[in-house]
C-alpha cells in the first residue's frame, strides 16, 4: 500500500520499537523495532486474538478507524478487534490556532503514550498528524491506498455557486493551516484569512450558523469520508494551493508540495511562503522512479527508511524518492527558503 495526501499507515514494534499503520488520511502505530507487521495479527498466537485498535473519538477518525478494521478483518478473520478512542490535545484546546499551541503530535501524542503502555497494540492516525520525525521507537507500518490529496472550499449556503475568485471583496475564509493561508492569500488578495478551529461537525456548523465566515477550506478526502460530497464547492489545483507532504503532514508551517508520476519520472514541486503570502519560493525536480517486476534488492535487515517500514518494496525506488526530497529542500535552502521561514515563525509566535 501506498500514498501521500489523505493516507493511512500501519506500524508495528520490533522489541522497543513502536509502529503505526496509516490508510488514505489514516495511520496506525504499533509498538515493535523491527517487527513485521504480520507477526502482530498472526492468527495463531493465542495471545493476539484481540488487537487493540487505537483513534482518536471525532466522526472522521472513527469512519477512517473503521475502515482500515474492516480492511484488517478480511485479511485476518480468525481474529477480534477492540477499537478503543481517545481525546487528543488538538481535540482538548479547540480556542487557539494550532500553529500557536506550541505542542508537537498535537493530535498523536496521547495515543503514543497509549502505544507505549501496551494500552493498545496498533494506532490509526490521518498521516497529516504525524510529526515529521517519529518518535524512537515508532514507525509507519502500511500506507492504504492514496486519495484525493487536494484541499476543497466549502461555501456558505449563501454563496453556493461561488469561487474563491467570484467572492465579494473582503469576504472572511476560515482555515486552521498556515500552509494554505500563506498560499490563498498571495492568490487571492481580495480575501481575508481567519482562523477556524474544531472537528468537521463543528467547522461546518460554524459556517453554517454563523455570519463570520463566507468559506472555509478542507481537505476533500476528509469530506468525502463523512459522505458530504455535495458540500464541496471547488477544488483547489497545486497552482492555487499545494498540499502538505503526506497530505497532510502538517499544517502549522507555510510549507507545501505537489507530486506527479509520469513515464517513470518522480516530479517533485515544494514551496514555501510568507505568511502573507507576498513572499514566496518554489521549484520543481524530477528523479527516475525504477520499479522492477520482481524484488531485485534481497533480504533487508532494516526495512526502515524515514520512518516507514517496508518489507515489500525494493529499496532503490525509496531511497531515489528520499533523496528528491532531500535534493529539493537544499535547494529551496539555498535560494532563501530558511529565511521565509524564520520571519514566518517569528511572526506567528508575535501574534
Amino acid at each position: 500500500m501506498s500514498g501521500n495526501g489523505n493516507a493511512a499507515a500501519t506500524a508495528v514494534s520490533a522489541e522497543p520499537v513502536t509502529s503505526t499503520l496509516w490508510a488514505s488520511g489514516r495511520a496506525v502505530q504499533q509498538l515493535a523495532p523491527g517487527c513485521h507487521p504480520q507477526s502482530l495479527l498472526e492468527e495463531n498466537s493465542p495471545k493476539m486474538r484481540v488487537i487493540r485498535v487505537g483513534t482518536r473519538k471525532s466522526q472522521l477518525a472513527r469512519i477512517q478507524t473503521d475502515s482500515v478494521v474492516a480492511t484488517l478483518k478480511a485479511l485476518y478473520p480468525g481474529l477480534q478487534f477492540e477499537i478503543i478512542a481517545m481525546s487528543t490535545t488538538g481535540d482538548k484546546i479547540l480556542d487557539t490556532a494550532l500553529s500557536k499551541i506550541g505542542e508537537k503530535s498535537l493530535f498523536t501524542k496521547e495515543l503514543e503514550h497509549a502505544l507505549e503502555k501496551n494500552e493498545v497494540d496498533l494506532v490509526v492516525h490521518s498521516l497529516k498528524d504525524l510529526p515529521t520525525v517519529l518518535p524512537p521507537g515508532f514507525t509507519i507500518g502500511a500506507i492504504c491506498k492514496r486519495e484525493n490529496p487536494h484541499d476543497a472550499v466549502v461555501f456558505h449556503p449563501k454563496f453556493v455557486g461561488k469561487t474563491l475568485e467570484t467572492l465579494p471583496e473582503k469576504s472572511v475564509v476560515g482555515t486552521s493551516s498556515l500552509r494554505r493561508a500563506a498560499q490563498l492569500q498571495r492568490k487571492f488578495s481580495h480575501l481575508e484569512f481567519r482562523s477556524i478551529r474544531g472537528n468537521l461537525n463543528t467547522r461546518l456548523r460554524k459556517l453554517d450558523e454563523q455570519q463570520e465566515f463566507s468559506a472555509i477550506i478542507l481537505a476533500t478526502a476528509g469530506l468525502q469520508r463523512m459522505g458530504w460530497h455535495n458540500r464541496v464547492g471547488q477544488i483547489l489545483h497545486p497552482d492555487e494551493c499545494m498540499y502538505a507532504v503526506g497530505q497532510e503532514g502538517g499544517c502549522s508551517v507555510p510549507v507545501a508540495v505537489h507530486t506527479a508520476m509520469k513515464d517513470g519520472q518522480l516530479y517533485l514541486t515544494g514551496g514555501v511562503w510568507s505568511l502573507d503570502g507576498s513572499d514566496s519560493i518554489q521549484d520543481t525536480m524530477q528523479a527516475t522512479i525504477h520499479v522492477p517486476a520482481q524484488h531485485e534488492d534481497g533480504p533487508e535487515d532494516d526495512p526502515q527508511l524515514v520512518g516507514i517500514t517496508a518489507r515489500n518494496i525494493p529499496r532503490g525506488p525509496q531511497l531515489a524518492a528520499q533523496n528528491l526530497g532531500i535534493s529539493l529542500a537544499n535547494l529551496l535552502l539555498s535560494k532563501g527558503a530558511k529565511n521565509i521561514l524564520d520571519v514566518a515563525r517569528q511572526l506567528n509566535d508575535a501574534h
